[in-house]
């Protein structure tokens, strides 16, 4: 690899502050803020809103769009039927 003209990769500790989930996981994203993790060292801490412990798809707790698509909203709207 070329010198100079890459990231640097290292690991850090996200945290979603929603359901304050921790994991350890390689990044180049940088952050002044640390934490200690598990393991006893100090990583960079990265805050994130949402991630698969918080996330509608991975819980189970999708809203279903149970009146339908937007042409049976419509119809339903204005009387027209099927």
């Amino acid at each position: 690899m070329k010198e100079g003209i890459h990231p640097n990769y290292k690991k850090v500790v996200f945290l979603d502050t929603s359901s304050d989930y921790k994991f350890l996981a390689g990044s180049t994203k940088h952050s002044e803020e640390t934490i200690e993790w598990e393991d006893g060292n100090t990583y960079p801490l990265i805050r994130v809103e949402i991630s698969s412990a918080s996330h509608p798809f991975y819980t189970g707790k999708q809203k279903a769009d149970k009146a339908g698509g937007r042409v049976d909203r419509f119809k339903k709207k204005y009387n027209l039927g099927s």
